[in-house]
């Protein structure tokens, strides 16, 4: 279904019934990411929602729609149009950031916190600068060659590199996805939310009380330091390490994944470990 907030058509597919878990993808991604997980966590209301500019939601040509801020008002009356006063919440990556960002602005909202290879953004002026300028070359880029060209190059990250050891079939499905996407809505995805354009939201987190589960892959070793930055200041945070898995946990070790989240959820945020 299409539910307009502030003036954005919003695809969200809802699915179960139980406890309220919001699903957010990261970039490139869509309500796709989560179906494999449908029959895993038949016990819960997951809540998918397209972020702006993917899939089937509004790709509006004002740039400020897109800030991590402004789609976290969006997530915040996307939900109360849904009648959901709290909900866990679930994002990977570029999700991951917008749910942290939901939840320091709004933790009224949200009963527990997974981060999946997420980060709370870059901690200096310097590093967002030389991030937002790589994140425009990729945006013109996007722009002028399309959508194709720009998967061609996305995919050859060293962050995906793992990937290539996936079976060919879901390799085609993942690249599928990351095609399925208007050029205008990546391009504006990357100027508006790109982490050289959010906040840093590092000073934040020893306030969030929040039960946070942390999530990496062992073979990311970036995302995995950073987690453990993370835990280090979050008062009420979990770090599990991902064994042959590498940013994309979800896809690499999908079973183990599902299984994860769902206890996490089940136990209420405790006895996880670290």
């Amino acid at each position: 279904m299409n539910v307009l907030v502030r003036g954005v058509s919003y695809y969200v597919e809802v699915v179960g019934e139980g406890e309220p878990l919001l699903l957010l993808h990261g970039f490139t991604g869509s309500v796709q990411t989560w179906y494999p997980f449908l029959s895993e966590w038949k016990e819960r209301k997951l809540v998918m929602i397209d972020i702006i500019g993917h899939g089937k939601t509004d790709s509006p040509d004002d740039i400020d729609r897109y800030t991590i801020e402004s789609v976290a008002i969006d997530l915040y009356e996307l939900l109360k149009q849904l009648g959901i006063e709290k909900v866990d919440v679930l994002g990977y990556s570029m999700g991951g950031r917008l749910a942290l960002t939901f939840a320091i602005r709004y933790p009224q909202c949200v009963r527990m916190l997974i981060l999946e290879s997420s980060s709370p953004g870059l901690k200096t002026e310097e590093e967002r600068n030389i991030r937002r300028k790589s994140d425009e070359v990729l945006a013109i880029m996007i722009e002028q060659y399309g959508v194709a060209a720009f998967v061609e190059k996305w995919e050859q990250l060293p962050l995906f590199a793992t990937q290539k050891q996936l079976p060919f079939e879901q390799q085609e499905n993942i690249r599928r996805e990351r095609l399925s996407h208007s050029a205008k809505g990546l391009a504006n995805s990357l100027r508006g939310m790109g982490t050289g354009n959010q906040p840093s939201w590092w000073e934040h987190l020893t306030s969030l009380s929040i039960p946070t589960l942390l999530l990496c892959g062992e073979w990311d070793e970036k995302f995995c330091q950073i987690a453990l930055e993370m835990k280090e200041r979050l008062p009420n945070a979990k770090l599990l390490k991902i064994s042959h898995a590498g940013h994309a946990i979800h896809v690499e070790q999908p079973k183990i994944f599902a299984k994860i989240v769902n206890e996490f959820i089940e136990k209420g945020g405790k006895e996880n470990g670290d």
